[in-house]
């Protein structure tokens, strides 16, 4: 872990904005596209960089914009790794999102977002609270090999659970499904009849698959040769150095997916998932003469 201090914290334009208060993760997930060479880090992944003035760039930046909107964070290092349970920066920055009445959608996998669930309740309640959580594997073991240091999917299925008594809506990223591993009609069927019973609002799926690129792809196979000797072979041999890598079952695995969300009314496509994330209710968007 170092600490730098940032220029600026948002990313983004035209009323939707993300931010990533840390560069790097303490997961350890297998799979993670983060490590991807594309994203150019300077440092190794789990040297975690924390943006240690993230709070005063964010108050800075929210308290000039004259439009409320939706917040993002999680989508490049889950802003509840382990250092947060210490350094409480993702906290700090919730409290400022709601000072100035602006939403939030927050991703990760950890059930130390259950530390700021009264936070997420008042925003949710003041404006809108989306939380999403990665679900890829639902038996037990396999998780531990695919996202190691993480607590596990029964585990985000309780915190799934928690958001709902708040009435706190969620999404499910049921992603990525790797080839030959939790590409299975039992670990999609499971998840996804948790999802109905949890009361997820949608669920997003980017055709029951993986990518993998340079940084991420090595590591990746790495672990395949720890974990699950001879399945690297098998990967270069049916995919070769492809970006996107769709299970071979992806088509019975994506009916079965379409049928039950459709069936219980939950969200399915992603752009309509993102919009959900995004779109901040128009009551709370407008200006206030109070924020002038």
């Amino acid at each position: 872990m170092h600490y730098v201090n940032a220029k600026g914290i948002l990313t983004g334009s035209g009323g939707r904005y993300g931010m990533n208060i840390y560069r790097g993760c303490s997961h350890g997930c297998i799979y993670c596209d983060s490590r991807s060479r594309c994203y150019q880090f300077t440092h190794p992944f789990e040297d975690i960089e924390v943006k240690q003035n993230a709070p005063e760039l964010l108050e800075e930046a929210l308290k000039h914009k004259r439009k409320k909107c939706m917040i993002g964070t999680g989508a490049m290092s889950d802003p509840y790794m382990h250092i947060e349970k210490d350094l409480c920066l993702t906290g700090k920055c919730l409290k400022i999102i709601h000072k100035y009445g602006f939403g939030v959608a927050i991703q990760t996998k950890s059930d130390l977002i259950l530390r700021d669930i009264d936070l997420l309740d008042e925003i949710n309640r003041q404006a809108k609270c989306v939380v999403q959580m990665t679900l890829t594997t639902y038996d037990d073991d396999l998780c531990r090999i695919l996202e190691p240091n993480v607590c596990n999917t029964k585990r985000r299925i309780e915190v799934l659970k928690e958001m709902q008594k708040r009435g706190i809506p969620t999404i499910v990223w049921i992603t990525p499904i790797l080839p030959f591993i939790n590409d299975t009609e039992e670990n999609i069927t499971s998840i996804l009849k948790e999802c109905v019973c949890t009361g997820v609002k949608g669920i997003i799926d980017f055709g029951m698959g993986l990518t993998l690129r340079e940084g991420d792809r090595e590591y990746y196979y790495a672990a395949l040769d720890k974990h699950f000797p001879g399945m690297k072979e098998r990967y270069i041999k049916r995919y070769g150095n492809a970006y996107e890598l769709p299970s071979p079952n992806a088509l019975k695995l994506k009916g079965i997916f379409k049928k039950i969300c459709k069936e219980n009314g939950l969200m399915s496509d992603p752009d309509e998932c993102f919009r959900f994330m995004g779109d901040l209710p128009e009551e709370y968007s407008q200006l206030s003469l109070f924020d002038m």
